[in-house]
């Protein structure tokens, strides 16, 4: 599996409309890729968010970002997203990670 982890901050009067953007970018995703994406909001900071996506391969994620990035919804909802952020904390960390196993323990 590949690995996308992104990390920010959204202002904490905006959490609904992040979530509803971040619903309707899925949306698009889900025309080109095969995914799982998670989000963590922080339990010590209320601005702070954690991003995880799991994509088959990295190919697969290549392929399908490159058909994603010629939608014209897609760009309007990213400046939509960008217009949550924390105004001086407006930077989007970005990791890639290759996931080398799964443990379930729930019961």
């Amino acid at each position: 599996m590949f690995v996308k982890i992104y990390q920010y901050h959204i202002r904490e009067d905006k959490t609904d409309e992040y979530l509803l953007i971040q619903e309707k970018a899925s949306e698009v995703y889900s025309r080109y890729l095969d995914f799982h994406t998670m989000y963590l909001k922080s339990k010590d900071d209320g601005t702070k968010w954690i991003e995880i996506s799991r994509y088959k391969d990295e190919s697969e994620y290549q392929k399908g970002m490159n058909l994603i990035n010629e939608q014209e919804e897609i760009q309007e909802l990213f400046d939509a997203f960008q217009s949550l952020l924390v105004s001086d904390r407006k930077e989007i960390s970005e990791e890639n990670y290759i996931e080398k196993k799964e443990i379930h323990t729930f019961e």
